[in-house]
């Protein structure tokens, strides 16, 4: 029996009208036949000709690029970024539109996924429907704010620093990134070449003028002599093991929140936007209102934002674990938390050390997952805990409904949520939800 050849239809072009907004940085929309098309660069209500860019006959649904506005909405701008639009850079989703037009389709995100994986409304959420600006991320028209204090520069055959276009290996060569903080654009990463490098990570701390690049060599590839516009320190990946490990200069940036500083080594995660950290650890202490005394669980904790805030709020009769998976990520923690005699950090997985710690009982959680979120089992392993609040901060609304649902299963409701946006320009959007027993009232 033959098989029957795969029919693809990237390159098709249909005539649409463009739906509501939809998780992932784009529109639904339908054509005459009824077929879906996910569309990027589009805005609800707009008519388009929409071109795939993938899919087959046999496809539940196609990716498509608003390649022509026959109706442009109200909330249409001209992408200020020469490098955004269709078949260009990925990095950006809704540089054209409007920033309070950005917001509202992020809270339509959120409201949705709420709804269809939580089975909850903005009221029941205690949400107001809207989504924050960052401090200083008002800006006129035309403008973007600079808020990328880390960028991963891809570099293309010719040595050339670029972004990956979307949903693809292929890289978009640039002259400079517009979200780019003043801190990263002024390496000049973009102006030189990069022979046998496969990617250049760009570091530049908020907390102090700490600079930093990371680099990835192709197979087999050698180091260049690096030299920048400012002074870096330089840091490189070991293709055997993945392994980070340093060049010269300093080994870690610092980065300060809460009136705190924090080491982050090793090119190690800490929030990407200047004004984040700060933020969302406010956001956090308000939800959680920590006493004296009081016991916590800092669960992937990363350096330890959370649990120092805690820490100072809960004071010497109090207590907080953090649990963290990355070796020189704890290694931070300990050293960032090391006035906190009451502060102890565990390395492994959430799922595998937590049941062994053997605490059974706990006053306040907070936990910041990974964008696939905490999954039932942790999620139910933490309602058993009895706290009396509990934190979480979501960069993916999706996984944070799912573990809302399971949440409530286990008899714990949404007090408030709040949502921030400190990813301009793209569809991602960051949220912090408080916890407590329902049995409680609000």
């Amino acid at each position: 029996m033959q098989n029957t050849p795969v029919s693809s239809l990237v390159g098709e072009e249909y005539e649409v009208e463009v739906g509501p907004v939809a998780h992932g940085g784009h529109c639904i929309a339908r054509t005459e036949a009824g077929r879906v098309l996910f569309v990027r660069h589009a805005l609800p209500g707009e008519r388009v000709v929409a071109r795939v860019t993938e899919g087959e006959e046999a496809s539940r649904f196609l990716r498509a690029d608003a390649v022509t506005i026959l109706d442009p909405s109200k909330d249409r701008v001209e992408a200020p970024c020469p490098f955004a639009g269709p078949g260009k850079c990925g990095g950006c989703d809704w540089q054209h539109a409007k920033p309070g037009a950005q917001r509202r389709l992020k809270g339509e995100v959120i409201a949705e996924q709420l709804l269809r994986l939580a089975g909850l409304t903005p009221e029941e959420a205690g949400w107001d429907g809207t989504v924050m600006p960052a401090e200083g991320d008002k800006l006129p028209q035309g403008e973007v704010p600079q808020w990328r204090t880390r960028v991963q520069y891809a570099i293309d055959a010719d040595g050339h620093a670029g972004l990956r276009k979307h949903r693809s290996h292929e890289v978009e060569a640039i002259d400079h990134c517009m979200i780019a903080a003043p801190g990263v654009s002024e390496l000049g990463i973009e102006k030189r070449t990069w022979e046998n490098m496969a990617s250049v990570e760009a570091i530049a701390a908020s907390g102090s003028h700490d600079r930093q690049v990371v680099l990835t060599p192709k197979p087999g590839g050698r180091l260049p002599l690096v030299e920048l516009d400012k002074p870096v320190s330089v840091l490189r990946v070991d293709e055997k093991d993945g392994g980070v490990h340093r060049v010269h200069g300093r080994a870690f940036v610092r980065e300060r929140a809460d009136d705190r500083t924090y080491r982050v080594g090793n090119g190690g995660f800490w929030q990407v936007h200047p004004k984040a950290a700060q933020t969302l650890m406010l956001a956090v202490m308000q939800g959680l209102t920590p006493r004296k005394g009081e016991t916590a669980l800092d669960l992937y904790c990363g350096v330890g934002l959370f649990a120092g805030a805690i820490a100072d709020r809960v004071g010497d009769q109090g207590a907080v674990l953090g649990i963290e998976s990355g070796k020189r990520a704890v290694e931070d923690a300990r050293h960032n938390l090391a006035a906190f005699p009451r502060v102890r950090v565990e390395q492994g997985k959430v799922e595998s050390v937590l049941p062994r710690t053997g605490i059974t009982e706990v006053d306040l959680i907070v936990l910041d997952p990974p964008r696939a979120g905490a999954g039932k089992q942790t999620v139910h392993h933490l309602a058993g805990l009895g706290a009396r609040r509990i934190a979480y901060v979501a960069c993916d609304p999706a996984a944070l409904a799912r573990d809302l649902s399971y949440f409530a299963d286990r008899g714990y409701k949404v007090r408030t949520l709040r949502a921030f946006d400190l990813f301009p320009m793209t569809h991602h959007v960051e949220c912090v939800a408080i916890l407590e027993p329902a049995e409680k009232g609000r």
